[in-house]
């Protein structure tokens, strides 16, 4: 058993494949064989993830806030506290806060090769304001 005391693992703020403030505040990494990761992930205003894909998939659980989600080719959708989000394999999205309100959620996905996510390059600003409408 290992137990991973509260407030005893250090937050961090991404360098890349991020646009604004975002905080990353683990939860789960489990040593292999087993293969998930889990994070708390907090997106300042107008913060958001690149476009990018998981080779396993991946589960966002909205906690705070209001935030915004693109699959390629789709429209942007809201997304709230108590939401599930799916994204299937191989599927090309971004994810990231509203342009006032920022957003907390729960990032669980599965290592496949030593790899959670391969990325695409920046949502430009162009196509994030595409999703201030509320849905």
């Amino acid at each position: 058993m290992d137990i991973k005391r509260s407030g005893s693992r250090p937050s961090t703020r991404p360098e890349q494949y991020f646009t604004g403030t975002v905080r990353l505040d683990p939860i789960v990494e489990a040593p292999e064989p087993a293969r998930v990761r889990a994070l708390a992930v907090t997106f300042e205003p107008g913060a958001r993830t690149d476009w990018h894909t998981h080779p396993l998939g991946q589960t966002l659980i909205v906690t705070a806030g209001s935030g915004l989600a693109q699959v390629w080719g789709e429209p942007i959708r809201v997304i709230r506290p108590g939401d599930v989000v799916w994204f299937p394999p191989g599927e090309k999205h971004w994810h990231g806060a509203s342009a006032i309100t920022a957003m907390t959620h729960i990032a669980i996905q599965e290592s496949l090769n030593g790899s959670t996510a391969e990325w695409f390059g920046p949502v430009t600003d162009l196509q994030y304001s595409a999703g201030t409408a509320e849905d």
